[in-house]
């Protein structure tokens, strides 16, 4: 197992020469199927459409809301192999103040399998699924 150190020059406890400060995080995901993940992530989770983009009149990407986090998902153009594996090593975490074992009956009944059932664990209650391309989601409450 490898240490990890502060950055040259910083002893514990300092902070960076030049830390990076980031407001935001936004996600933008592939999809195999533009217009199954765009249904799945509204109909099942409850996204709301917020903006399509189109290209040559064709659409390639759905910018979806829930809360004040936003989505991208943009149809892959092939070109890294259409049956590429996606999300290998990934997950998202999204976190609510929404009762999380009624989420995932609200999700269950929509016809979403759940990779885990809700639990409570790191202090929050807590489910995992996959979208249609195989992204792993995890549906948190806040801690």
């Amino acid at each position: 197992m490898s240490d990890i150190r502060p950055a040259q020059g910083a002893g514990p406890g300092d902070a960076p020469r030049h830390p990076f400060v980031a407001t935001s995080l936004a996600a933008s995901l592939t999809a195999g199927d533009l217009q199954t993940s765009v249904a799945w992530y509204r109909d099942v989770l409850g996204f709301a459409v917020e903006r399509e983009f189109e290209r040559g009149g064709a659409p390639f990407a759905v910018r979806l809301r829930a809360g004040s986090v936003a989505l991208l998902l943009t149809q892959d153009n092939g070109a890294r192999g259409s049956d590429r594996v996606k999300g290998v090593g990934f997950s998202l975490r999204l976190t609510t103040t929404q009762n999380i074992d009624d989420l995932a009956t609200r999700i269950k009944a929509c016809g979403a399998t759940l990779e885990s059932e809700p639990a409570d664990a790191w202090g929050a209650r807590v489910f995992h699924l996959r979208d249609p391309d195989g992204f792993l989601l995890v549906i948190s409450s806040e801690q």
